[in-house]
């Protein structure tokens, strides 16, 4: 299997970090110490949500300890300390996605309403009846309904790029679907459902060819593989935080300079204008523009913490260990009777998709949490492709670079146990 997130490159950057150790990283993190059911807790839903280690907990806690007040425009001590925080950590997920300026980072709630946002912004003043947007067979619902509103909006049409059976995107297929009249593309890096990673450079620069934008889903990418947005040429890139191991309830977009400029604000309040009357509003320049009212501050603050810690261990040392771990767990689970793995890609990480002849996925659910291992069971808001596959629902464990090999075993050993109907 190759691996995208690694090569000889990755291992030149990774030796400006310290060893990887997984042992030292889950010290990190206080809720891996956890037991359930009377069993350590393995925590095999990282595409769902990530843990978040103590420095992430920690820096959200100093905020509401020394730092809390509304950001911007106030000239009293906590109100420069918020400011100087909030705008620190825009620094900082403008650095790890190497965008040209911190001006060109939004912050949102997570990459659903970063979609929203473009759909609603970017969107609903481009698109005309007879345009086409483009996406894949392989995305999340929220990679589809904001689109599919538009298309009732708007009168464009929605085209979708078909997969083949090991869940990869056809290029020829495509390339069939790009003409004049597409006007953008919207596409996952990594699937959620199966791991696929997508070759995001080659659709993008493929769009490109013919005038159309592009918006990159990085939402199960960024905690996995080294994004580049100079290097992938996208026009907008959204990811959220929890994924990411930081809190919930934030996230970011990054857009083109010249593409955020010529959007108009999607939201209206305060914050995002700059003059006001009854007759008429001035708004901000972005990326002011699209923030309106108070934001995150907290949560954006311990997001830019968990950047951080990830940059200190290095992407690159993550993407080597995750891989092999991915290895290990399709081989090992390849080898039980009866269980089909969903997502077979040459190119993959992370998500180990499968289902289990004559068990429910979940009774398998089930039965791995009684053991102490967290695993989703579900359609995981991504029916098209798992339709795709003849299927209404999967068990997805999908791996951290917290997770060890022994959880691996654990994993694969009850699952057999599951198959030969043994009571766990």
């Amino acid at each position: 299997m190759k691996n995208s997130g690694f090569n000889k490159q990755a291992l030149a950057l990774s030796s400006a970090h310290p060893p990887f150790d997984v042992q030292i990283v889950r010290r990190d993190f206080p809720i891996l110490k956890e037991r359930v059911n009377g069993y350590p807790l393995a925590w095999f839903d990282n595409a769902a949500t990530t843990q978040k280690p103590q420095v992430v907990i920690d820096r959200v806690s100093y905020f509401y300890e020394h730092e809390n007040s509304n950001v911007h425009r106030a000239a009293h001590e906590l109100a420069a300390r918020a400011t100087d925080a909030y705008e620190k950590a825009r620094d900082t997920v403008a650095h790890f996605l190497n965008a040209p300026s911190a001006q060109d980072i939004v912050f949102v709630r997570g990459t659903t309403e970063g979609i929203n946002l473009v759909a609603q912004s970017w969107g609903r003043q481009n698109l005309v009846a007879g345009d086409k947007i483009v996406i894949t067979w392989l995305e999340h619902h929220a990679n589809i309904v904001p689109w599919q509103q538009l298309t009732e909006v708007t009168g464009a049409k929605l085209r979708v790029v078909p997969v083949d059976d090991s869940g990869q995107v056809l290029l020829g297929e495509f390339q069939k679907l790009l003409n004049l009249r597409t006007r953008l593309v919207s596409f996952t890096h990594v699937s959620n459902a199966l791991g696929t990673v997508t070759p995001a450079q080659e659709i993008i620069a493929m769009a490109h060819g013919v005038g159309a934008r592009v918006l990159l889903d990085a939402a199960q990418s960024v905690s996995h593989l080294h994004v580049d947005v100079q290097e992938l040429d996208c026009d907008w890139c959204v990811f959220s935080g929890h994924k990411i191991f930081g809190p919930t309830g934030i996230g970011a977009v990054y857009g083109k300079a010249e593409v955020l400029e010529s959007m108009p604000p999607w939201q209206g309040g305060g914050n995002m204008i700059e003059d006001v009357t009854f007759e008429k509003t001035v708004y901000q320049h972005p990326f002011t523009r699209f923030e309106a009212g108070t934001g995150n501050i907290a949560d954006a603050v311990g997001l830019g913490a968990a950047l951080e810690y990830l940059t200190k261990i290095g992407i690159h040392n993550v993407a080597h260990y995750e891989h092999e771990l991915l290895v290990y767990a399709m081989e090992t689970l390849k080898s039980i009777p009866g269980l089909r793995l969903i997502g077979t890609a040459a190119e993959k990480t992370s998500v180990l998709s499968f289902v289990l002849a004559g068990h429910s996925n979940e009774d398998v659910g089930v039965a791995l949490n009684k053991v102490g291992i967290a695993v989703r069971t579900g359609h995981h808001c991504a029916q098209p492709i798992l339709r795709r596959f003849g299927l209404e629902s999967t068990v997805r464990p999908s791996l951290a670079f917290y997770n060890t090999y022994e959880e691996i075993d654990r994993l694969v050993s009850t699952v057999k146990r599951i198959q030969g109907s043994k009571i766990i």
